[in-house]
C-alpha cells in the first residue's frame, strides 16, 4: 500500500486527509512537527512526502541528496515554496510540487472583507467604543463604488477579487507583468507608477520572489494618494515594513490592513500571551491605531483546507506513477 508522510498537520486538516486516504485506498502518516533536517522523522518505508512550512526546511546539498534517496518528491500544500530550497532538491533530483490554487475566492474574499473595513472605518469605531466612546465625529465612510480600486498583481486571485469589486460598482485598475485579456472588461491595466497615484486603495496579490521583494518600499508609498489604504494578502516581504510604518507615521498613509508580514513565522499562529511578541517592528504594527493585522489567514477556510489537502495528495498520486504534474515548480 502506497504511504504518504503529511507534516505540519494541523487538526482541521485531518477530515480532509482520512477521506482522502480511503477514497484512495493509502495510508497517510501525519506529524504534528516542520520537515527539518534536525527533526525528519524515518522516511524509510514512505513512498511520497507532503509539507508545510513557516520556515524554510533548511537543508543542504547533502541533506536534499539523502531525501532524494528516499523519497522521488516534496509537495507542499500551500501556494508559496520559498520555503524549499529548491535548486538544492532540483540538484539532487527531487520533483517539487506546489498548490498554486487552492481556493482563490478565499483569498479574495478575505481582501474585500479588509478594504470594506478601511473604507468603514470599523477598526476606528472599534478603538472608541472599547473606550466607551460612541461618537461618529471625523469618522465618516467611503462607498465602494466611489472609489478607485488598484490591484497589483491581478492573477487568480487578485483577478477574482477584480470580479467582486467590479460587481459592487468599484472602479478597477490593476498592475500586473502578464495581464490577462480575460478580465479586460472589468479591470482597466495601467502602470505601477499609474496605480499608485490614482488608486484610493490598494490591494496587493503578489508572488514572492526575487522581483517581488520590497515591491512597495519609500519611494513608492511617496506617489500614493494622501491617506490612501493599502490591503497585504499576499507575503509580508513585498513591502518594505520600515518605510511602511513611516508612512503611516508621517500621514501619507491613512490605514493598513496587513494578513502577512515579514518574519511572521515566530509570531503567527503561536500563543504568545505570556510571552508577548519579540519581534519590534510586529510590536510597532500592533501599537498603531491605523493598522489592521490579522495572522495570514485569509487562505483559512473550509474549502482552501479541503483543497490544499486533496490537490497536494493528487500531486504525489500523479508523480508516483510516473505522470508529470501541472504543478511542478
Amino acid at each position: 500500500m502506497t504511504k504518504i508522510l503529511m507534516t505540519s498537520v494541523r487538526n482541521d486538516e485531518e477530515e480532509a486527509i482520512d477521506a482522502y486516504a480511503k477514497l484512495h485506498h493509502i495510508e497517510i502518516q501525519i506529524s504534528r512537527d516542520e520537515f527539518h533536517p534536525e527533526t525528519m522523522p524515518d522516511l524509510t518505508d514512505i513512498d511520497g512526502l507532503v509539507i508545510q512550512q513557516t520556515a524554510a526546511i533548511g537543508g543542504d546539498q547533502s541533506f536534499y541528496n539523502q531525501l532524494a534517496q528516499q523519497v522521488g518528491q516534496i509537495a507542499t500544500r500551500t501556494a508559496g515554496y520559498d520555503m524549499i530550497e529548491v535548486d538544492l532538491a532540483k540538484n539532487a533530483g527531487l520533483k517539487v510540487t506546489n498548490v498554486p490554487a487552492y481556493s482563490p475566492r478565499s483569498v479574495a474574499e478575505m481582501a474585500l472583507m479588509q478594504i470594506f473595513r478601511l473604507l468603514r472605518r470599523t477598526p476606528e469605531f472599534d478603538a472608541r467604543i472599547a473606550q466607551n466612546d460612541f461618537r461618529w465625529a471625523g469618522l465618516q465612510s467611503r462607498e465602494i463604488h466611489s472609489v478607485t480600486v488598484g490591484i497589483i498583481g491581478a492573477g487568480r486571485i487578485g483577478g477574482t477579487l477584480a470580479g467582486l469589486l467590479h460587481a459592487l460598482g468599484a472602479k478597477v485598475l490593476a498592475y500586473d507583468v502578464k495581464p490577462r485579456e480575460e478580465l479586460r472588461d472589468i479591470v482597466t491595466y495601467v502602470s505601477k507608477e499609474e496605480i499608485l497615484s490614482q488608486s484610493d486603495v490598494i490591494s496587493l496579490h503578489v508572488d514572492l520572489n526575487d522581483t517581488s521583494v520590497n515591491l512597495l518600499s519609500a519611494s513608492d508609498f511617496s506617489q500614493m494618494k494622501d491617506g490612501g489604504l493599502l490591503v497585504n494578502a499576499s507575503r509580508g516581504p513585498v513591502i518594505n515594513t520600515d518605510d511602511l510604518i513611516d508612512a503611516l507615521d508621517n500621514g501619507k498613509l491613512h490605514a493598513v490592513a496587513l494578513d502577512t508580514v515579514t518574519d511572521e513565522s515566530p509570531v503567527f499562529n503561536h500563543d504568545l500571551r505570556k510571552t508577548g511578541v519579540a519581534d519590534e517592528r510586529i510590536k510597532k504594527l500592533l501599537a498603531m491605531p491605523n493598522v489592521l493585522l490579522t495572522p495570514h489567514i485569509a487562505f483559512f477556510t473550509n474549502i482552501a483546507v479541503a483543497n490544499m489537502v486533496d490537490f497536494a495528495l493528487d500531486d504525489v498520486l500523479t508523480l508516483l506513477s510516473g505522470a508529470t504534474s501541472p504543478h511542478e515548480i
